[in-house]
Parts: structure tokens; C-alpha cells; sequence
């Protein structure tokens, strides 16, 4: 710390008080009884103020800055304006002693010996309150610690709260003024032993502001500066300027500076870690080397050492004291000793403060540095004022001069690996020499401290101006600004120090790089760029080095930016050359193509010999212009495939009308097709098809895909056609349901029948239209899936409760059956087939009427009839009872219509049946109330329900126990399919040796009869009178077939009814009724035996109806109730 006297000046009384103005301009001083206006820039005595009768004490100014107040032992306060006014006058009741100002409110506090009032611009009147003991000082205070000198000759540090902080120190004085520094640093302390001395805030002595004549009654700081003002007994007022020198030191990354002059901080300039060493003494100087650090305090010399090794760590601790006072102007440590300078001398002490070297130079020492060295052979670069430069060992006694210049040094630096130093002289030039061969390699200007990187040899920086300038080898200067001094330079940071901060700045190596790169220095660009620049630098260097064919260097800039691409490049260029290839043209071509220099890379692959890969560059980059250019007229076979690529490319880009057009003239017709089909243009296509030879099939066959896929069939077949795939050509018309044109092909060519019928089979069958279905399946052969179709199409139709069309579905079953049975393999599993599915088509025919009247509310068949079926069912239901078909439906149904037709016996059958099965709960109450009341009537049946043989005119019993047959005869009875009435028909067959052809013609014949009178016959006798029709008695006794049917029953065998070629020719034609089966079954005859009664077979079904019944349900349905065929059908 340095003072310096800026004015000084001498009033006639005692100064007891003073105060700065806020903006720091003016000083007011309080001299005898009159108030002195300074102008603190020069001293110049601006105003006396006259207003106070006797001794002025005390004088305050207002933080505002508008006014000032000041107190007198006329026992009055005077409140000024900052225009030196007087605007206000009051007074206490004794002499006053101190004033202060609140810096927040702007209230004054007036005190004297026994009050103290406090005044505001706001009020008024003043407000005053006594006080038990003599006021002597009051202070607006901002810091926290209260710091209190009393005439016990001792300085005390208080909280506001009243707690004291440490304890007491000792000043040998009698303290008559004490104040804070604006910030609160330092404080200043005056009195009785007529100097102001400087305290840190803790209370450790720093020094000496100015010594004087007098007791110092009043020292005051001049706001936010170092200015100190100091008022004196005599009247002295003397106006110094403190100056903080900087004391600190440099190793490397760490920085060390003293702090609040008690403390030192070190700071890692990298990582921006910091920690405080408190010495809690003035600190004089400071020095760091590695992992020592040395502090001079006034009495004692503090060595510290690091905990660890660790570049990182920041802990010290105390290694060694050195109790001694020592005067040096420069302080420097090595790894064990310290180096002491004194002018022109240099003392080498151990850490135990014993002296082993002393040095003699031969002019002042201006720069000193440690240079570093294994520990206790450090070496040590000094610059003296007559421009000698010497480098000393600690071990050595001897100095070894360097070189020696004209002009004093200022600053000096060595290289890294020692060739170079440099050194800044007092005319503010940079210069650097070669060290072995003396010689100076250039010089700059403006500089005021120099720095070499410690990482690159050639770099070094020096600062002066206002600009921070980079040298680079023997290239330009780099400059930018900077403010400050450099003092290191460590990679891509450089270590500033301006005014009393170190800072490190980054700094891009940027602007050296380059300077190599001009030169194609590609090594030593590399290792500019490894301390540091940006990503766009690293690549910049990285094709630099690419094209110059420098690869090592190119891989590591690749890396550092992580460009695979370029890496990858690198590599199958290296693996080349490992291969034997030495052609720089091509490398270079490639690098070129890889930047985007498609045309230099085009001309070197020409000129290497390589116009192909020109031609595929080219192409890869859709180039498909400078590709012809290229080319020229040159092989047509080169231009179709660049015509290919280049319509390829039109494709990616979604141009597809472009590359249609392009691969239609380059001949690929296929891609054209397929960009046409994919986008729906038909018109494109067509002129593709027209234009295509037959003997093109690939592409043809394409179109007409795409023509299906499409919907153009008639196009599609247009092509079909042209190549002539007939196949093909019915697969469209089935695909596309033109049934008429599959069938005209099929019939010119009969071996696409399947191709054709089985999907119309399928198509019809998902029509519902199973007739047709059949038909189709039949005609393409395939029996076993139309029988597969309909066995699933019945049972849906009997799970669903179907039965009419469950009956129809069984008949055509047993059709199917009896038609694949014409295969002798098959024939007899199909005929049991047909003769089940018949049985099946004929039970759920009937039991469909019963389901009918069991579920639904109103019946549409007479009682009768139901009658009729039920018993038809409960005789056909001697097995297996069928899916569907419910026993008890049936058994209700017959028990009701029994009991309302007299049928009481078989009623009270059906009853006693369904008590032995589950009933629903809906019949419930019905059957009980039925079986009950049943009981009632007469155990017998109405004769009128008595069915009739009539082979055998026997009665047969409703109930029967052999079935549908007679119980006499056997004969089976033949049903109506629509009333189930027994019908008035007898079946009959052929002898041995008649075949069908020759009975139909037979029976065609129709012999004549010999032809009877139609007359009554009377016969009279004493009982009775009897009237006989001679033509009945004569046919009865004529007809053949009725001779038959009476000599040829008996027994309880069932015999069948045969009749010879007579006996055929006897009957008429309107009075046999034929099933005309197909193979392998034989023709079934019936004979009606009431001609007149007229019945109708259905030429399909062969079912058997009464004619007026049939016609009734023909004329409701359109079709047979059985069968369903429909009567406009020619077909049987």
C-alpha cells in the first residue's frame, strides 16, 4: 500500500468535524465558528459559511445530497441547501455535541450533552428527548458491525445486537475519530498519536495514512474511492490518495492474490475453484510454484504445500515458517527454497530460513521467473534493468547470461521446450530470440507482457493497447481486443490479469490454424487445432488435409468432428493404397465427389482413366444432363441405361408421368407398366398393350393384371386374347361374374369345364341359389362338394327350425346320392344314403306342419290332417328320433287333435307317452288338464278315423305297432304329401323278365274290354229284395289286377303284388301311376283302385298328392310343396 498527498491546507482553528457531499465534490469542514466549503479535486477553497455564533462541533451531509446540517456549541443546529444556504435554524438547551443524517429516511439526529432531537423536512417542529449522560458521537451506519475506540486506548467490534465479536485490541492511543471505509473494508482511526493509521475491518493494523503535526480529531473516505481526508488539531487538512498495490503470483493454472490484504486466495483458473487462506496479517508478497506457496508477512515468511498431488486439489497446508523479517522487492519459491530479490540482489533460502546462495548482479532486477527444474536444481529467468538476461540454477553459484540487449527488460518468457524467449523491452516492443544461436527472429510492437503456450512451441501471445495479440511461427500477428496483461498461456486459455481480477479468457486457435493450412503445414495445423478451436475449424482442417492427401491428419480431424462418412472414405482409400493402388488422380477424385466438386471430380476420373465412375457419380446424383454431356455420342447401350437411371430417379422424386415416359423409351416396359398400374392410368397402358408384340407375354400379362385391377375387363380381355391364354381369359370372365362368355369358351373348349362351373357353383351357392348351385356342380363333376354343401345348408335349416326347406335340402341329398351311386364303388353306401335322406326329407316335411302348430298361435292345417301326420310320425319314429324333431310336439299335437276328432283311445295313448317325457313348461298345465279329462270318454276311437287297406279292405287300427303298413297284408300304405290321408293305391311289380320299357308300353296298349250293359238287376226272394249293377259284379270278376290282390295275400309275410305281361295289358294308363327312379334304382307302378278319384304325382319327387290338394298348393306356391319344383320347369 502506497500513500499519496494529492493537497493539503491549513485553516486557523482546530478542525473538529468533517463531511464528504455524497457525489464526493465537496468537503465541508467545520473550523472554529465558521464552515469551509472544499473542492476536493484540487483543494480549492470554494466558500466560508458564517452562521453559527461559537465553535462549530460536528457537521453532517444528506445522502440525497440536497442538504447538509451543522451543529455548534452556540447550542444551535442550521439545516443548508446544497446551493451553501441556510434555509432553518433550531436549538437544544445545551451545546451540541454530534449530527447525523438517516440514510434511508433523511431524518436528522441532532445531540447534545443532555437531548438529542430529531428533525424531519416533513414536520414541522422538532422532537426532542432527554438523555441521562453526555452524548459525545451518533453515526448512520450500513454495516452490521459496530466498531467502537474509546480513550481505554482499545478498539471493540460489536453485532447491532450488542454481542461482542473477538476481543478487545490494543491501540497505545487515545482514538479521537474512527470510520468505515464506503464499502466496509477497511477502517480509518485517528488521535493522540497524531497520525491516522489503517485497519481492517477484523481490527489488524495495516499502516500508516499520514503522519502529523497535531492530534487528528476528524478522517473521513471520500465516497466509493480510496481518497482519505484527514483534519487536525492545528488546523491542518490534508487530502491523501491510498493506492492498493497488487500483490499476487502465477504458476501454470493456479493464481494466488492477496485479498483484503490480510488474505490470500488461490484460484484455479481452469476450473474456477477458489480457497481462501486467512493470515489475519498484512500480506507482502506472494509466490507459487507447482505445489508450493510461499506468503511474507511483516514479521515471518508462511510456506504452504498442497494435501495431494492432484492437479485438482486446492487444499494447503502450512509446511514451514520462517520467523524473520525480511525486505525484498520480489519473492519467488521453488519445490525447497525460496528466492529472496533486493534490488540487485538474489538470496537463496532454505525453508528453514537458512541462506545457502547469494547472487550479485550488475543492474536491477526488473523480471524473475522459475523456469522449472527436477525439485532443488530449479532454474530461474532473470531480466535486469540493462538488458542482460540471465538464467540462474538454485543449486549453481553461477549465473549463465542468455543474451543482452540494448534496452531494459520488462517481461520475459521461455518456450516450451526452451529454443526460444522472449522479452519485452521498456519501449514496449515484443522481441524474440533464438537462445543457442543468439539471434533475434522478429519483433512487434505495443506490447507490455509477454506469453509462450505451454503446449505448442511456436505460439506465443503478448498483450499492449488494448489488444491481445497471437503470434503463430513467423506468420502475421493475430489481434483482438483485450483488456489487461497476459501473464500465462496454457492450451486455448489465456491468462489475463486486469486491474486487480484474473480472468481466462478462451481463445480460439483459429487464426494460426489457418496459417498453417495457407502453407499446407497439415501437422502442425493439427496440433494448433488440438489446443483448441472450434467444429467448423476441425472440419475445415479436415478437408484441407483431404485434398492435400494428408489422410493421418484428415482421420484425427474426422474423428474429432465424428464424420463417419468421411472416415469411412479415408478408409477404403487406405485399404486401396494397402492393395497397390497408387493413382493420386483417383484418390483426389474421390475426395472431390465426397465434397460436392462433382465436375473437378469428373475431369480427374477422365484423366485417370476411370470415365465410368464419372458416368455413375453422375447418375447417383441424378446429374442425368451433365451425365449425356459427358457421355457425348457415345455407346447407345450407355444411354439407354443412363435413360433407365434417370427415369429410376423420376420415380423416386415422385415423377412418375416423366419416368413412364422415359422407361417406355428405354425400353423397360415392365417398370412403365407397373408405375402406370400403380397410379390407375388405363389410357397408358392400352398404348403399352397395343404397342407390344404377341411374343411379349411378361409385360402383356402385366398389363392385363392391371387392367383387372383396374376394372377395364374388356381391355383385359382384349389382351388375354392377344396372347392367347385362354385360361387366363376364363379366370377373368369368372372373376368377374360374365357367366354368358365363360360359358361360350367353355363349350369351344370343353377342358376349362371345371375352371368354369365350379366357381359358378360356388357363386351360386353364396347367391342362394342352391338349384342352380347343384346343377353347376354337376356339370363340372364335382358330386362329393355338392353333396358336402347341402348337408351343411340342412342341418343350418334344422338348427334354425327350418323344416320345410331342412325336407327340400334332404331330398336334393338324396338326389345327389342316388346320382353318384350310378359309381359302382359307390353304390351301395349311396343308396343307403338315398334312402335315408329321403326318409329324413319325408319326416321333417310332415313334422314341419306340427312345429307350425306347436309354436305358432293359429294353425293353417284342418284337424284331420294334423291327425293324419302326427300319426304318420309316431309310426315313422320307431328309432332314432332326428334332429329337430321334438316326440313331444308330436305326441301333444296327436293327443289334442285325437281327443277333438274321437279318437279317445289313441288320445289316452299319446297322454300316458308324454308322461314319460321332459315336458316345456308352456304344455305344462295343457297336458295334465288334457290326460285328465281324457279319462272321461270312452276307451275306444270313432270308426270313422279307421284307416282302410286297400289291397285287403281291412281296417286297420289308428295305433299300430307294425307301422305304416297293414296289419293284415303288410302292404306299406302310400301317403298324400299334402293331407297324409292313406291313399287309394296298391304298388305292384314286374315279373322276371318284363323290363320297364316293355311294361309302360304294355300298359300303354290298354287291351279292350268286353263292354256290359250299365243296368240294375233285380233279384227277389221270400227274406229280401237285392239290387246288383251287373258292371260291377262283371269288372270285379274281370280284372286281372284285382284277381291279384285277392289270390295272393295270407300269411304274416308281406307279398308283394306281381303281375304278369297279361295282367299289364289289362290295365289303363290313367290308371297307374310310374316313379320313373333313375339308375341304379328300378321304376316303382301303382295301381289306383278308384279311378275316379284323382290323383297327382309330381314328376319330380315322385310324391303323391290328391289332384285337387295338389293344384290348390301349386297355385300358392308356384312350385311343388315337396320338392319345390317350380311348374314352368320342362325338366323332371
Amino acid at each position: 500500500m502506497r500513500v499519496v498527498l494529492t493537497w493539503r491546507d491549513k485553516a486557523e482553528q482546530c478542525i473538529y468535524d468533517l463531511a464528504f457531499k455524497p457525489d464526493g465534490t465537496q468537503l465541508i469542514l467545520a473550523a472554529g465558528n465558521r464552515l469551509l466549503v472544499y473542492d476536493t479535486s484540487d483543494g480549492t477553497l470554494l466558500q466560508p459559511l458564517k452562521g453559527h455564533k461559537d465553535t462549530v462541533y460536528c457537521v453532517a451531509y444528506a445522502k440525497d445530497g440536497k442538504r447538509f446540517a451543522s451543529g455548534s456549541a452556540d447550542k444551535s443546529v442550521i439545516i443548508w441547501t446544497s446551493k451553501l444556504e441556510g434555509i432553518l435554524k433550531y436549538t437544544h438547551s445545551d451545546s451540541i455535541q454530534c449530527v447525523s443524517y438517516n440514510p434511508v429516511t433523511h431524518q436528522l439526529a441532532s445531540c447534545s450533552s443532555n437531548d438529542f432531537g430529531l428533525w424531519s423536512p416533513e414536520q414541522k417542529s422538532v422532537s426532542k428527548h432527554k438523555s441521562s449522560s453526555k452524548i459525545t458521537c451518533c453515526r448512520e451506519e450500513h454495516n452490521d458491525i459496530l466498531a467502537v475506540a474509546d480513550w481505554g486506548q482499545k478498539l471493540s467490534f460489536y453485532q447491532l445486537s450488542g454481542k461482542q465479536i473477538g476481543k478487545d485490541r490494543s491501540l497505545n492511543f487515545d482514538p479521537c475519530c474512527v470510520s468505515y471505509f464506503t464499502k466496509g473494508e477497511y477502517i480509518l482511526l485517528g488521535g493522540s498519536d497524531k497520525q491516522v493509521s489503517l485497519f481492517t475491518k477484523d481490527g489488524v493494523r495495516l499502516g500508516t495514512v499520514g503522519e502529523q503535526n497535531s492530534w487528528v480529531w476528524t478522517c473521513k473516505v471520500k465516497p466509493d474511492t480510496n481518497y482519505v481526508v484527514v483534519g487536525c488539531q492545528d488546523g491542518t487538512i490534508s487530502f491523501y490518495q491510498l493506492i492498493f498495490s497488487t500483490v499476487h503470483g502465477l504458476y501454470k493454472d493456479r493464481y494466488a492474490y492477496r485479498d483484503s490484504m490480510t488474505d490470500v486466495i488461490v484460484q484455479h483458473l481452469i476450473t474456477d475453484q477458489k480457497v481462501r487462506i486467512k493470515c489475519k496479517e498484512l500480506v507482502k508478497k506472494i509466490a507459487i510454484y507447482k505445489h508450493r506457496l510461499a506468503i511474507q508477512l511483516p514479521e515471518k515468511i508462511l510456506i504452504y504445500e498442497l494435501y495431494s498431488d492432484d492437479s485438482s486439489d486446492m487444499r494447503y497446508r502450512v509446511k514451514e515458517k520462517i520467523v524473520r523479517k525480511f525486505e525484498c522487492n520480489l519473492l519467488v519459491v521453488c519445490a525447497d527454497h525460496i528466492i529472496l530479490c533486493q534490488e540487485k540482489r538474489l538470496q537463496c533460502l532454505s525453508f528453514s530460513g537458512v541462506k545457502e546462495r547469494e547472487w550479485q548482479m550488475e543492474s536491477l532486477i526488473r523480471y524473475i521467473k522459475v523456469i522449472g527444474g527436477p525439485p532443488g536444481r530449479e532454474g530461474l529467468l532473470v531480466g535486469l534493468k540493462n538488458g542482460q538476461i540471465l538464467k540462474i540454477f538454485v543449486d549453481n553459484l553461477f549465473a549463465i547470461v542468455l543474451l543482452k540487449q540494448a534496452t531494459a527488460v520488462r517481461c520475459l518468457d521461455m518456450s516450451a521446450s526452451r529454443n526460444k524467449l522472449a522479452v519485452v523491452d521498456e519501449n514496449d516492443t515484443c522481441l524474440v530470440y533464438d537462445i543457442y544461436t543468439k539471434e533475434l527472429l522478429f519483433q512487434e510492437p505495443n506490447a507490455n507482457s509477454v506469453a509462450w503456450n505451454t503446449q505448442c512451441e511456436d505460439m506465443l501471445c503478448f498483450s499492449g493497447g488494448g489488444y491481445l495479440n497471437i503470434k503463430a511461427s513467423t506468420f502475421p500477428v493475430h489481434q483482438q481486443k483485450l483488456q489487461g496483461f497476459v501473464v500465462g498461456y496454457n492450451g486455448s486459455k489465456i491468462f489475463c490479469l486486469h486491474v486487480f481480477s484474473m480472468s481466462a479468457v478462451e481463445v480460439p486457435q483459429s487464426a494460426p490454424m489457418y496459417q498453417y493450412l495457407d502453407r499446407k503445414l497439415f501437422k502442425e495445423a493439427y496440433q494448433i487445432a488440438c489446443l483448441g478451436v472450434t467444429d467448423t475449424d476441425w472440419r475445415e482442417l479436415a478437408m484441407e488435409a483431404l485434398e492435400g492427401l494428408e489422410f493421418e491428419t484428415a482421420k484425427k480431424a474426422f474423428t474429432r468432428v465424428q464424420d463417419l462418412r468421411y472416415l469411412e472414405l479415408i478408409n477404403s482409400i487406405e485399404e486401396r493404397k494397402k492393395r497397390g493402388e497408387s493413382n493420386n488422380d483417383l484418390f483426389l477424385a474421390d475426395v472431390f465427389s465426397y465434397q460436392g466438386k462433382f465436375h473437378e471430380a469428373a475431369k480427374l476420373y477422365k484423366r485417370s482413366g476411370h470415365e465410368n465412375l464419372a458416368l455413375d457419380m453422375y447418375t447417383d446424383l441424378r446429374m442425368f444432363e451433365y451425365a449425356k454431356d459427358f457421355l457425348g455420342s457415345g455407346d447407345p447401350k450407355e444411354t439407354k441405361m443412363l435413360i433407365t437411371k434417370q427415369a429410376d430417379w423420376a420415380r423416386n422424386i415422385n415423377e412418375p408421368k416423366a419416368a413412364v415416359e422415359m422407361y417406355i423409351s428405354a425400353g423397360e416396359h415392365l417398370k412403365a407398366i407397373e408405375i402406370s398400374g400403380d397410379h390407375g392410368w388405363v389410357d397408358t397402358l392400352i398404348d403399352i398393350a397395343r404397342k407390344l408384340d404377341k411374343a411379349e407375354r411378361e409385360p402383356l400379362l402385366m398389363c392385363a393384371h392391371y387392367f383387372k385391377k383396374l376394372d377395364n375387363p374388356g381391355y383385359a380381355a382384349e389382351t388375354y386374347l392377344k396372347i392367347g391364354d385362354l385360361k387366363s381369359l376364363i379366370q377373368l370372365h369368372v372373376e368377374t361374374q360374365r357367366w354368358d362368355e365363360a360359358f361360350t369358351l367353355g363349350e369351344k373348349h370343353p377342358e376349362f369345364k371345371d375352371d368354369i362351373y365350379v366357381p359358378y357353383a360356388h357363386w351360386l351357392a353364396e347367391n342362394d341359389r342352391f338349384e342352380e348351385a347343384q346343377k353347376a356342380f354337376h356339370k363340372a363333376g364335382r358330386k362329393g362338394e355338392a353333396v358336402r354343401v347341402l348337408e351343411q345348408l340342412t342341418h343350418n335349416s334344422v338348427v334354425e327350425s327350418r323344416f320345410n326347406d331342412a325336407a327340400c335340402y334332404y331330398w336334393m341329398l338324396s338326389m345327389q346320392c342316388l346320382d353318384i351311386a350310378q359309381d359302382p364303388a359307390q353304390k351301395d353306401v349311396m343308396l343307403s344314403k338315398f334312402h335315408h335322406f329321403q326318409h329324413l326329407a319325408e319326416l321333417y316335411h310332415g313334422y314341419h306342419a306340427i312345429q307350425r302348430y306347436t309354436e305358432e298361435p293359429f294353425s293353417f292345417h284342418l284337424p284331420e290332417t294334423l291327425f293324419n301326420i302326427s300319426r304318420f310320425l309316431l309310426h315313422s319314429l320307431t328309432k332314432d328320433t332326428p334332429l329337430g324333431i321334438s316326440k313331444v310336439n308330436t305326441l301333444f299335437t296327436l293327443a289334442k287333435q285325437s281327443k277333438a276328432l274321437g279318437a279317445y283311445k289313441l288320445a289316452r295313448h299319446a297322454y300316458d307317452k308324454l308322461q314319460g317325457l321332459q315336458i316345456p313348461a308352456r304344455f305344462q298345465k295343457s297336458i295334465e288338464l288334457g290326460s285328465l279329462t281324457i279319462r272321461s270318454k270312452p276307451f275306444q276311437d270313432s270308426e270313422e278315423l279307421v284307416p282302410l287297406c286297400y289291397r285287403c279292405s281291412t281296417n286297420n287300427p289308428l295305433l299300430n305297432n307294425l307301422g305304416n303298413v297293414c296289419i293284415n297284408c303288410r302292404q306299406p300304405f302310400v301317403f298324400s304329401a299334402s293331407s297324409y290321408e292313406v291313399l287309394h293305391l296298391v304298388e305292384f311289380y314286374l315279373e322276371e323278365g318284363i323290363t320297364d320299357e316293355e311294361a309302360v308300353s304294355l300298359i300303354d296298349l290298354e287291351a279292350p274290354r268286353h263292354k256290359h250293359e250299365n243296368k240294375w238287376q233285380e233279384i227277389t226272394s221270400n227274406n229280401s229284395q237285392t239290387l246288383r249293377l251287373d258292371e260291377t259284379m262283371d269288372s270285379m270278376g274281370d280284372d286281372p289286377f284285382t284277381a291279384k290282390l285277392s289270390f295272393e295275400q295270407g300269411g304274416s309275410e308281406f307279398v308283394p303284388v306281381v303281375v304278369s305281361r297279361s295282367v299289364l295289358r289289362s290295365m289303363s294308363r290313367r290308371d297307374v301311376l310310374i316313379k320313373r327312379w333313375p339308375p341304379p334304382l328300378k321304376w316303382q307302378y301303382f295301381r289306383s283302385l278308384l279311378p275316379d278319384a284323382s290323383i297327382t304325382m309330381c314328376p319330380s319327387c315322385f310324391q303323391m298328392f290328391h289332384s285337387e290338394d295338389y293344384e290348390l298348393l301349386v297355385l300358392q306356391h308356384t312350385c311343388c310343396p315337396y320338392c319345390r319344383r317350380r311348374v314352368d320347369d320342362p325338366s323332371p
